[in-house]
């Protein structure tokens, strides 16, 4: 036997065997993880393409079925149940509609149901990003059926959830990880909402924002190549101009961006009472005495009778976002899509029909913008503040404060529109909107129900505190270096001997000091063992390191993966240490305290002390002179 000192010397480890050890165990490792990156991007790809298709389809498929049910004709061509001539017999087509959802949810799926990104997320979390294929045609024929009949809500829900349904079903057929099955689904739902509004950095941030739950370049890559497909099938299939067109704006005064602002503390308030009571309908609707198979019938009923009163809350609703952002809509109008918009979309949402929020969330938060820019107008007719504009900054404030998706919310009310010069006014409002629905509710629209059921979001997306941290931070030395012929017997006399800290793990190397592997303190002291055997015969072949400048985060993915305690750790070719995962949660737990610790880095009581004793000295002096 031999000792080691890790400030000394380290085990030399022959050219050969450390090829074997850092090459496969490194640099093999990094080059296959770039080439996993390069074949889901391939597979987003071609995710992109297929949603944008199916993004076309469901368009065709929702005109066609407004075209039947209001006004008799069979016909893909656009059209909005508002023109329809049906009387009171529009109460029913909604209700209808409800039925046939009714019936596919039972005989299909009860997946179908809800608005899509809260159902992706709960897979993501809890059921390793599986998704059922049915749910990649069930979904798009639902809600083009609900949204056909007078459903009130948009088409980006849907595809959103097809989209997902379509890349969690690629990840199950092909032999591929948890977290890139995670990535596929992200890339077909972002790709979905890309292809529909041509808004593909909104949806790469909804991918960080609410699906993703980290920002990798594995994640970001695929992600960001599903969106551009997305919007390029979007320019392609749709048309180049913004989804909502409006007037050019000039850039507004400082006075203005504060009204913005202000807009956006009484938008955040507004948006957690939508969403509470969203969800407070959906509560009241499980307790009612029937089967849910009637209430998506009973909430298309409700949206039916709306509508009568008022047809432009019937349907998708996109030429409503569009009007309100044109500032020309008479205030009647407008506080129908505020009112009678929401109580028509939060009874049929609460119904469990299948639909999305996305546009339902824009119409009503644009409405209550334009409402808040008349009040201010009146106030302060020198205000500067613009009505369209206002209505572009209540409709991301409403989503910013319903979702928590900050960035999302901005980037998409700039990439839909084309309006640049708004972009701070939407930061002022949606941040303030984004900080009130943090401090007055604790789940979003989009987590509120998948919490319900148990499920915890994350909320932050912190590095990893054993990422930040080097593998030498927590070196110990190799100790007892010990040779593989050495017999059992021989080694426990010698530890017998040993003085000082017991050492539990002992690196195990040939006569020409090669690494061979280590052995811990109780497999040497196994009764199981023969005292006569050789050391070597207790090494299970295991010639993993790791190096000295690799994360902590790589040693513990190591220590797991491999099923050991302990790694060697290398450095120019060299054993000059070992980690444990002692060593690990060690240094994370220090970490930790680190990180919570409130402590003052510069002390004002004493800084102030010593000024004051300098002053009296000054005094002093000038007194004696």
């Amino acid at each position: 036997m031999q000792k080691s000192n890790l400030l000394n010397d380290g085990i030399p480890i022959s050219p050969s065997l450390h090829s074997t050890l850092i090459a496969e165990n490194f640099v093999t490792r990094k080059g296959e993880n770039k080439k996993r990156i390069l074949i889901i991007s391939g597979l987003a790809l071609l995710l992109g393409i297929c949603v944008s298709l199916i993004a076309k389809f469901l368009i065709l498929l929702l005109n066609l079925i407004t075209n039947i049910s209001f006004y008799s004709r069979f016909s893909l061509e656009h059209a909005t149940p508002v023109g329809n001539s049906l009387g009171i017999f529009v109460i029913i087509i909604p209700a209808i509609g409800g039925i046939i959802v009714g019936f596919m949810t039972i005989y299909g799926s009860k997946a179908i149901r809800g608005h899509g990104i809260p159902e992706a997320m709960e897979q993501i979390l809890t059921n390793e990003s599986k998704i059922k294929p049915a749910i990649t045609y069930l979904k798009p024929l639902s809600s083009a059926i609900a949204i056909g009949t007078g459903g009130p809500f948009g088409a980006e829900g849907p595809i959103i959830a097809t989209g997902a349904a379509l890349g969690s079903t690629l990840g199950q057929i092909l032999k591929i990880s948890d977290n890139e099955r995670k990535i596929l689904l992200a890339a077909g739902a972002t790709a979905g909402m890309a292809a529909i509004f041509g808004s593909p950095i909104a949806s790469i941030f909804l991918a960080i924002e609410l699906l993703l739950f980290e920002f990798s370049a594995r994640s970001i890559i695929p992600v960001a190549i599903a969106c551009i497909t997305g919007a390029a099938g979007h320019h392609l299939l749709f048309g180049a101009n913004p989804v909502f067109e409006m007037p050019k704006m000039a850039i507004p005064s400082n006075f203005a961006l504060f009204a913005y602002s202000m807009m956006g503390i009484i938008i955040g308030v507004l948006s957690v009472g939508v969403s509470k009571i969203v969800y407070l309908v959906e509560e009241n609707f499980e307790k009612l005495p029937v089967h849910f198979f009637w209430f998506p019938a009973i909430g298309g009923l409700v949206v039916g009778v709306t509508g009568y009163f008022a047809p432009e809350t019937l349907g998708v609703g996109y030429e409503n976002i569009t009007n309100i952002l044109s500032g020309n809509l008479t205030l009647s109008v407008v506080l129908s899509l505020c009112f009678l918009k929401f109580i028509s979309w939060a009874i049929a949402l609460g119904s469990g029909t299948s639909g999305g929020t996305l546009a339902p969330l824009l119409t009503i938060g644009g409405a209550v913008g334009v409402l808040l820019g008349m009040g201010i107008k009146l106030i302060f007719p020198q205000s500067g503040v613009l009505i369209p504009l206002a209505a572009l900054v209540g409709m991301a404030a409403m989503f910013a404060g319903s979702s928590r998706a900050l960035l999302t919310s901005i980037i998409f009310a700039l990439e839909t529109t084309g309006q640049s010069s708004a972009l701070l006014p939407l930061l002022g409002a949606c941040l303030a909107a984004y900080v009130v629905s943090f401090f007055l509710m604790e789940n979003t629209i989009m987590t509120e129900k998948i919490a319900r059921r148990g499920v915890r979001t994350p909320t932050s997306y912190e590095p990893d505190l054993l990422e930040k941290l080097t593998v030498n931070k927590v070196l110990k030395s190799v100790g007892m270096v010990i040779n593989e012929h050495e017999t059992i017997k021989n080694i426990k006399e010698q530890l017998y001997l040993e003085k000082g800290e017991q050492q539990n793990y002992f690196v195990i190397a040939n006569n020409e000091g090669e690494y061979k592997g280590t052995v811990s303190f109780s497999t040497i002291f196994d009764t199981n063992n023969s005292d006569e055997d050789e050391v070597k015969s207790l090494l299970k072949g295991n010639y993993v390191t790791i190096n000295l400048n690799d994360s902590l985060l790589t040693a513990a993915e190591t220590m797991a993966k491999e099923n050991t305690d302990v790694l060697p750790v290398v450095n120019n070719k060299t054993i000059v240490g070992i980690v444990s995962y002692r060593d690990i949660l060690s240094c994370y737990k220090q970490g930790i305290s680190t990180h919570e610790m409130k402590n003052p880095n510069i002390s004002l009581k004493r800084k102030s002390y010593k000024m004051l004793i300098r002053g009296q000295k000054l005094v002093h002096k000038f007194r004696k002179n």
